[in-house]
C-alpha cells in the first residue's frame, strides 16, 4: 500500500513538472528594420531581444542580352507579409527577375533562446536555398524546424503573390 501512496505521488509530481516545463519564448529578432506588428514605427524600438536594421529595396535593369525589341526584365525586392507562429513571427523577402527568385531572404525569425537560434541556424539557409531553386512556395519544411518553416512558407507566399509571380 505505501508503495502504490509513493508511486501515485511520484506521478503526479513528474507531471506537473512536465506540464510547467517551457520550451521557447516569444522573444523574437527583427532584421532588417522591419517594425515589429503592433509597433507602428519604422526603425528602433525598446522590445528586448529585438534588433531591427534598415531595410534595403532595389530595383534595377538586368543587362540586356535579348533583342533590342524584348524589354528588359527588370530586378525587384519584394517582403512578405509578417506569418505569426507559435515561437514568434516570421518573415520573408525575395528578389525576383522576371519569373524567377533569384534569393530570399529571412527578415524576422524566433531567437528568442538558444534552441531557437540553434534550429534556425540551419533551418534557415535551407529554405532560402529551396525558395531560390523552386521559384515557388512549393517547398519541403525543414525537419526539426516545423513551426518556422511553417511561417517561412506563409510569408514567401504572401511575397510571391505580391510580386506577381503565380
Amino acid at each position: 500500500m505505501r508503495r502504490n501512496v509513493t508511486a501515485a505521488g511520484s506521478t503526479v509530481a513528474g507531471l506537473v513538472l512536465l506540464f510547467n516545463y517551457h520550451t521557447s519564448t516569444s522573444r523574437t529578432l527583427a532584421v532588417a528594420g522591419v517594425p515589429l506588428a503592433g509597433s507602428g514605427t519604422t526603425g528602433t524600438t525598446s522590445t528586448p531581444g529585438v534588433t531591427p536594421v534598415s531595410p534595403t529595396t532595389t530595383t534595377a535593369t538586368a543587362p540586356s542580352t535579348a533583342p533590342s525589341t524584348a524589354p528588359a526584365a527588370v530586378k525587384k525586392t519584394v517582403t512578405g507579409t509578417v506569418a505569426q507562429t507559435q515561437w514568434g513571427p516570421v518573415q520573408v523577402q525575395i528578389t525576383v527577375q522576371g519569373k524567377k527568385i533569384l534569393s530570399a531572404t529571412v527578415l524576422q525569425i524566433p531567437s528568442g533562446n538558444p534552441r531557437d537560434q540553434e534550429i534556425n541556424s540551419y533551418a534557415v539557409p535551407i529554405l532560402n536555398q529551396e525558395a531560390s531553386s523552386a521559384s515557388s512556395a512549393q517547398i519541403d519544411t525543414v525537419s526539426g524546424a516545423t513551426v518556422t518553416s511553417d511561417g517561412y512558407i506563409q510569408s514567401l507566399q504572401a511575397a510571391i503573390d505580391m510580386a506577381h509571380l503565380a
